[in-house]
């Protein structure tokens, strides 16, 4: 196939136009580039899927966090420091998830009245608490209650807090593979859903949300270099069983500290970039400890370029990062993000973000 692209590149740029059945194969060999010249001279462009927006919604109603703890008997210090949430958005009992996915999706579309609901010909929904049962999947839903056309791919992704970066990759290369325009990624997991209002493991972390981030070309924030990984071995340490989710804190901050400093580490050598030239990390806010604790062992002399902003949102999972890159990284002045996203799975995935 190389061989077969070379010699119609080559021929192009001697001046050879290209016949018909020629343009066909090309298109049929490479579907990302987005258009060929086929009478006078040959011209191709290569498709880069890229984040052209971010959208989120975070429902108004929620839970004091401080009055939570009083109720474990955690005062405000250790919720601050420690936890890292005064409040925890809610869903309401009526609302699924797909609805959660609708509003943020509703609010990319008036934040974007140049995007075309009609446009979208792909969509994939990350979570692991779909409508109902969990049958049929999320997205599917997601495309009928917005009204999108029903030429759209719709897909789920099962993955919980890495699931954002997996998106972000799996998105663009299936989009650039099939030739497709618009893309909606959305993420929403809301764990109020499975979280047992008693366990003071859990109760006091998570937060419901979603998000929207449109894909397509001509994005001003590119995705670069991406590293992956998964460890079945420790899946017991954040699991639903009998519809009740459950954590082994301690294991899960032990996983985080260990593997994330290291993976992102590793993404940096990788990119043939220093920490220097990062203007910021957005990792998973699981809690505030874990941040802290992440940022310290990564970042020695500089751990305030990794971002904490869970104060009003709590661990929203998949949405985490989302959250992160609306509020601070899309008007801002960063050039250069790396993102991690890490748990369940056990899972992990960090990438380069960069500006165009």
């Amino acid at each position: 196939m190389q061989q077969l692209l070379q010699h119609f590149v080559t021929g192009a740029q001697a001046g050879a136009a290209l016949s018909p059945p020629q343009a066909v194969t090309l298109r049929f060999l490479a579907p990302s580039i987005d258009r060929v010249v086929v009478f006078g001279c040959f011209h191709w462009e290569a498709r880069m899927i890229g984040i052209k927006s971010i959208a989120s919604y975070v429902p108004t109603a929620g839970l004091d966090n401080y009055v939570q703890g009083a109720k474990f008997g955690k005062d405000e210090e250790f919720m601050f420091g420690k936890i890292g949430a005064s409040f925890l958005p809610r869903k309401a009992p009526e609302q699924e998830t797909s609805d959660l996915c609708v509003e943020a999706a509703r609010a990319l579309f008036a934040n974007n009245p140049d995007l075309d609901p009609q446009s979208i010909d792909a969509l994939i929904v990350v979570t692991q608490n779909g409508d109902e049962e969990g049958l049929p999947h999320t997205a599917a839903i997601v495309q009928s209650k917005l009204g999108l056309s029903t030429r759209v791919a719709a897909f789920d992704i099962s993955l919980g807090c890495s699931g954002y970066v997996y998106g972000l990759y799996a998105i663009k290369g299936f989009m650039e593979a099939a030739g497709l325009k618009n893309g909606l990624l959305i993420t929403a997991d809301p764990y109020s859903k499975i979280v047992d209002p008693e366990d003071r493991n859990t109760t006091m972390l998570f937060g419901d949300a979603a998000t929207a981030t449109w894909m397509a070309d001509g994005a001003i924030w590119k995705l670069g270099e991406a590293r992956f990984g998964t460890d079945g071995s420790g899946a017991e340490h954040l699991k639903v069983s009998d519809g009740t989710f459950f954590m082994n804190g301690r294991q899960v901050f032990n996983f985080a500290l260990v593997k994330v400093p290291a993976h992102l580490h590793e993404l940096l050598d990788a990119s043939g970039l220093q920490s220097s030239d990062i203007d910021a990390f957005c990792i998973h806010q699981g809690s505030a400890a874990i941040v802290d604790a992440v940022a310290r062992r990564f970042e020695e002399h500089h751990p305030e370029k990794f971002v904490k902003d869970m104060l009003e949102t709590g661990n929203t999972v998949s949405s985490s990062v989302p959250l992160l890159l609306q509020k601070h990284m899309l008007d801002g002045s960063w050039k250069r993000v790396a993102v991690s996203g890490f748990g369940v799975g056990l899972s992990w995935a960090s990438a380069i973000l960069y500006r165009d």
